[in-house]
This record gives C-alpha cells, structure tokens and sequence, in this order.
C-alpha cells in the first residue's frame, strides 16, 4: 500500500481548512450529513434514467456510531458511493466537488438540489480528528475500498471488504487540550443537539443508537439502560409543509423547539415567495420583550437555512433594525455562499429576501392594527419603542415606513390612538398636531401648559418615551400637518391683543424679573396660555425642556450642557401677579424672593430639579414667616 500525496496546493488549502475557514469546529457534523445527503440524492437521480434501480425511501438514510473507548465517530450513509478513481479524485484534490460536477452532468433543476457544490466541507473533519477513515461501496460495483489520512502528510487507498453500497466516515477523534474539548464530540446529547441545530432538516432520516432508561419490570426504583434507535431529524421542514395542514399549536411548538423565545407568539407569518430569487420563512411577533431586549447583548436576527441546512443562527442583514424583535427563519435555494458555507458570498440575493421580510412584516403589522386592535396594543406596549426609535434613527430614513404604525395617548380619547385617527377629529380650523411631552399622563393631565390648547377643544397627544419627541421633530408632520408642542413659544393661535398689551404694561417688572434670573431665562413675558395656573415654562427653538433632560441624563454626556432657551410666562390674571406687581413698587427682597419662588415652581412643575434645594428651602420659610 502506497501512500499518495496531496498535490501542493491542496496541502495548502488543507491547512487553511483546518485553521482558518471554518470559525466553529461544530460544523464539520453539519457537512459530512450534507454529504451524505448528496450521496443518497446522487440515487434517486440516477432512477429517474435508470429504471433498473429501484429507489425505495425505506432503504436510505444515514447513521451515526459513537465508541468512546476507541474515541471513534462513523457517520455513514446508503448513498451512491464512490469507486477507486472517484475516491482518489474527489478526497485526493481539495476542492474538487464530486457534488459540483453530478450536478451539472445531470443538470439538476427539480426542487431536490445537491447541497454540496465546493468539495471542501469534508476536509472539515480534520478540524475534530487525527485520523479520517472513508470506506466505500459504489452503486454498481463488486469492489470496495478504503481512504486514509491524517492530514497533509497525504493519504492511502486500498481495497477493503464492504457488503452494502454506500459509504462510511470514521472519524478518529482527537485527544483533549488546555483549550478545546473533544470528549464532546462522543456524547449522544451533544450530536443529537448538533443533527437538531444544523441538520434538522435534512430529507433522509439520520439515526443513531442511543441510550434509554427505563424503570425494570417489577420495581419501582431500579432502572436499566438499553440501546435504541432513534430518528433524530424531522425531515420535512414546517415551512415546506401545506398551511393548510397546520395549527397553531404546530407554529408555537416550532417557535418553542427553536428557541425563539420564552413567550407564546402574538402572531406568526408563514411565508413561501416564488420568484427571481425565492425563499420560505416562518416568521413571529412575541408577545413580550426579551430580558435584554433594550442591551447591547442583544442579538437581531434571523436563523438562515440554505437548501434545509442552518448556515447562520442569526442572520441579522435579514431585519431592519426597527423590526429587530422579529423571530423566525429563511430558507432559500438561491443564496450564493462563500467556500466555508458559513457566510454569504455576496448579499444581492439576501438583500432581496430583506426588502420582502420588512414589507411582510409591515403589512402584517398594519393588519393586525386595523383588524386586531386589542392584539396590537400588546404588541404596541412591548415593542413601539422600537418603532420610534426607527422613525428617529438614520435621519429619518424610515419615517415613511413606520408613521402609521405609531400610537400615542390621546387626551380626548383616553387611549391610545394612531396619528390618522387624530387627523381624522380634527377642526377644520385647527392647525397643528399638539402634543405635550412629559414623564406619565397624570402628571400631563395637570401640566399648566396644556390649559389653552384644551380650552379650545384640541386633542393632544401624550408622550412618555423618551424618544417620543425626538421621532416626532424628525417626522415633522404627518399628511401635512406640523406637530406642536404645547410648550412651543408660538402655539399658533388666534392673538390675544389683551395679553399682548399686558405684556407692554408690565414690560418693567418682567425685565426686573429677567434680571434677577439671569441666563437662567431668555425671556420673561405675559401667558397666552395660562387660565388657572400662574406660572409655567416654555422653550423657543428646537431643543425642548424634556429634550434638555433627557440629553443630559444619557451617560456618554459627562458635561450635562444641553440647554434649551427657556421662558418664564407669568398669568397676569392670577393674583399670585398682583402680589409680585405689589413686591415690585414697594420691596424689592420681597420681589426677588418671589421671582425666584415662581422660578423653582415652574421648574417642579416641568420634573426639573431646583438648582439650590437649601435656597428654596429657605425661600419657603421666608414666605411663611
């Protein structure tokens, strides 16, 4: 028996296999059951021209042994096999695909595609064992033969006694190191949860013996162990499975064995796309938000299956970022991957497959607003965080996609409403979209600021996220309409010519007032606004009060210097005014201790802290006494 070597380069390309292309040794089951999936396909072609050869589904499958005495791991098969010449050919030439070429020879375009098209994920098994033993019986011949490597030193082939057609993988499994465990690849539990993860889906059965313990006949409390043969994959994928045969129950069961989640789904969508580029998915909307949903931890994504086999658990190019709480899977037939099937070669075919998962999911989305209002606000509770912030992120890329999809608070309503159903109540005469923008709404149910606007008959939206505000000033209007704070300097109602001339009249104390305050303030003036309160806060410009607390308790923002130009509004017609008009002709401590107290009110009033506790404090005890 001569041993042969592999040519240079794919002594080469061996090592880069065993070091460098596969990121994650546990793939290598995954490719030797695709292989042996190839073998038993490579049959049932064969019968389609062959009608001497009888296909029958029983005989076919593949198998796996474990002897962990002998640290040895045999995947076998009842495929096609391979003869003397195919065995040099294929396993002697890294990177010449038997698959690749019976592919092409038989031009197969019938739905049952050959996984393998690269010849190299056998080599994989190299990453797990020293040595790598094939025997093999080819459809057709009398002859058998063995090959055996151990790596780049080259390999052997000689005749060896095989009775049945097919072939066997034997992998010699290396010893452990300091750093990786290959006791691991011996365990029944860890190739059965590798066959469940990688291989599930693989059209013949894949057996192994494995061990079952049941109590003995007669006793309660002593038990036996015995060997018994299982079927660890399902074969048939629920996704290529007829809806119509399908429950519910099937769905949630699949969404609990895949462990998408904890939960029970709120709504799956069972996807098949025919097409330029055509795919499967089983997709759902949880119904409650993962633990570290909100983290950087969190992983988005879609599992990705290629041809039925797991090629990434997370795909996350497959989801928008704003629909990051999708769970589920893709199947294509089309994707184009790269050499180690880990990885896509090139993304136009994924990029294609995304387009239609988001629009899938939108329409999904705005069905189940429309038709299942109670379900949505479940979902809306959970996840419409998410949503603003999509509306918000990217500079506002996604707000077209995303605006009728967001629910907030309404303040006529008493629930949460869509921003059409808003527009649809609207006044004729009524310009703008309110809102007002505050920590709950029972404390914007009391917010002085919301006291005009209400007392015309305006609805106003409530926001308590803090990315409301944010999403709404890069969303900028909705069907034409703008969105107005209610603490906007300019609400954009009819003048008040009273207030305006109060303001003139009373220019003198504001300014006094102004100066007491310094920059705390931009201005001090007369309300528009208030009818029973006597002092608020507004802004001008684009940076809101809540804008300004929200920035400056984010924990990248050391300085806290976010600022927004602040206004006092006094109501002249509360006599809290005449008391302070009194304070400004006759005391000025007095005028300064009230200015000041007016001041700290309105910043309570907004959620702001008082810049000197003990000064307000004091201030209070002044006024008492």
């Amino acid at each position: 028996m001569t041993k042969k070597q592999f040519k240079a380069e794919s002594k080469r390309l061996l090592d880069l296999m065993i070091n460098s292309i596969y990121t994650n040794k546990e793939i290598f089951l995954r490719e030797l059951i695709s292989n042996a999936s190839d073998a038993i396909d490579k049959i049932y072609y064969k019968t389609l021209t062959d009608q001497s050869i009888n296909f029958n589904p029983d005989d076919y499958y593949i198998k796996i042994y474990i002897d962990k005495e002998k640290r040895l791991l045999t995947i076998s098969d009842t495929g096609i096999g391979m003869t003397k010449e195919e065995l040099d050919d294929n396993l002697g030439v890294i990177a010449k695909s038997g698959s690749f070429d019976f592919k092409n020879e038989h031009d197969i375009r019938d739905g049952h595609d050959i996984i393998g098209q690269f010849g190299v994920g056998f080599y994989s098994a190299f990453m797990v064992a020293d040595t790598v033993t094939v025997i093999s019986k080819a459809l057709g011949s009398d002859e058998a033969y063995k090959w055996e490597s151990s790596g780049v030193d080259g390999y052997t082939i000689e005749p060896y006694q095989k009775d049945a057609v097919g072939t066997d993988i034997i992998l010699k499994i290396r010893e452990n190191t300091t750093d990786e465990n290959y006791d691991e690849f011996l365990q029944e539990y860890k190739i059965k949860a590798l066959v469940k993860k990688y291989s599930d889906f693989i059209r013949y059965p894949i057996k192994m013996d494995v061990t079952v313990r049941k109590p003995k006949e007669g006793s309660e409390n002593e038990y036996e162990e015995y060997q018994e043969e299982q079927i660890l994959n399902s074969m048939v994928p629920l996704w290529k499975r007829n809806k119509n045969e399908l429950t519910q129950e099937d769905y949630d069961n699949f969404y609990t064995e895949k462990h998408f989640g904890f939960d029970k789904p709120l709504k799956h969508l069972h996807i098949s796309v025919e097409g330029t580029t055509s795919y499967n998915a089983i997709l759902y909307i949880p119904e409650k938000v993962p633990y570290d949903y909100y983290t950087k931890d969190y992983e988005k994504g879609l599992a990705l299956y290629a041809k039925g086999v797991l090629i990434m658990e997370k795909c996350p190019d497959l989801l928008p970022d704003y629909f990051s709480f999708v769970k589920g899977m893709v199947d294509s037939d089309d994707l184009s991957l790269n050499i180690s099937r880990e990885m896509l070669q090139h993304d136009r075919q994924l990029r294609i497959i995304a387009k239609s998962i988001k629009n899938k999911i939108k329409n999904e989305l705005l069905s189940m607003l429309k038709n299942e209002r109670d379900k949505y606000e479940v979902f809306f509770k959970a996840f419409g965080r998410q949503l603003k912030y999509g509306v918000y992120s990217n500079f506002g890329q996604h707000k077209e996609d995303l605006q009728d999809l967001l629910l907030f608070y309404s303040s006529k309503e008493k629930k949460l409403v869509t921003l059409a159903e808003y527009l649809e109540r609207m006044p004729k005469e009524q310009k703008y979209i309110f809102y007002a923008v505050g920590d709950s709404i029972e404390r914007l149910e009391k917010l002085p600021q919301t006291e005009l606007v209400a007392e015309k008959g305006y609805e106003i939206l409530y926001f308590t996220d803090d990315v409301d505000e944010f999403a709404i000033k890069m969303l900028m209007d909705y069907q034409g309409k703008e969105f107005k704070s209610v603490s906007s300097a300019d609400l954009g109602l009819e003048e008040n010519t009273e207030t305006e001339k109060e303001d003139k009249e009373n220019r003198k104390i504001f300014d006094g007032m102004k100066n007491i305050l310094g920059d705390k303030v931009k201005n001090v003036r007369a309300s528009k606004r208030l009818k029973k309160h006597p002092v608020c806060l507004t802004n001008e410009g684009d940076l809101s009060i809540e804008m300004e607390k929200i920035l400056n308790a984010m924990p990248y923002n050391q300085n806290k210097n976010f600022k927004a130009e602040k206004v006092l509004e006094i109501n002249t017609k509360h006599q809290v005014f005449a008391a302070l008009k009194a304070a400004y002709e006759k005391d000025k401590e007095k005028f300064k201790l009230y200015t000041n107290l007016l001041y700290d009110q309105a910043l309570l009033i907004e959620g702001l802290p008082v810049s000197d506790p003990v000064e307000f404090t004091n201030n209070i005890c002044s006024l008492m006494t």
